[in-house]
């Protein structure tokens, strides 16, 4: 009996440095996590300026007349100096569609009236140049001052009628601009570790981000301008 107070003793010695240990090697983990949470986010830009290499000409015209026959008579003969142009600079014939004639009777329209149209019937029709030829587009366009002189009228630059320049070639320049990116993404990081006295860490994540391709200028819409921003974690260490 005289044992039992000895034996507790030592059984309560024992737990207390047993509760001791797992403390410090608790606190010891929870700075250690408490370290590897520290995380500096970082964006890395690339750009680049590249040509468009598709363009997609819409070329407009339309027509007027009292007589039905005579406007779609008018209008195939327009649509074939258009097509003899566009063959005459260059193009191929593949390389050109041409749309049916959209005709409209003033008299059929709610707010028309005989006594307020001059011309009962109007027609517009569209010739779309679709090329990798960026130049010769932009040659043409100027020449169409001459079937101006023939009678044929041209819309203007109305929404859906501008000229669209396409660049198609991302995939080509994509690892290339994502590898620079995140190097830059990096470069930041490690000066801000190097400001702070702290020591950059391993990636925690990364997101690549979306490529963006827009207009250089207004007035230079066949030069692209494409951009990528990644965002980039990393762990900071002392």
């Amino acid at each position: 009996m005289n044992h039992e107070p000895k034996a507790a003793l030592i059984l309560g010695v024992l737990i207390s440095l047993g509760l001791i240990v797992m403390g410090w090697i608790l606190g010891n983990s929870a700075l250690r996590f408490k370290e590897y949470e520290r995380v500096v986010s970082v964006k890395g830009l690339s750009e680049r300026e590249v040509r468009a290499d598709v363009a997609v000409w819409p070329i407009r015209f339309s027509a007027a007349s009292q007589d039905l026959t005579e406007l779609y008579a008018l209008m195939e003969s327009h649509a074939r100096d258009v097509q003899q142009f566009l063959l005459n600079s260059g193009f191929k014939p593949s390389e050109i569609t041409t749309a049916v004639p959209v005709v409209t009777d003033k008299y059929a329209q709610q707010y028309g009236g005989e006594g307020n149209v001059a011309l009962r019937y109007t027609a517009h029709q569209t010739v779309t140049v679709y090329t990798h030829r960026i130049d010769a587009v932009r040659s043409a366009q100027n020449g169409l001052v001459t079937l101006g002189k023939k009678g044929i009228a041209f819309g203007g630059e109305e929404y859906g009628q501008k000229t669209e320049y396409l660049f198609t070639q991302l995939n080509s320049i994509k690892p290339v601009m994502i590898e620079e990116a995140t190097r830059k993404a990096r470069e930041v990081a490690e000066k801000f570790a190097a400001d702070s006295n702290s020591q950059l860490g391993k990636i925690k994540s990364a997101n690549q981000g979306q490529f963006s391709i827009e207009d250089r200028d207004s007035n230079t819409p066949y030069l692209k301008k494409v951009r990528v921003v990644s965002t980039v974690d990393y762990y900071l260490s002392d």
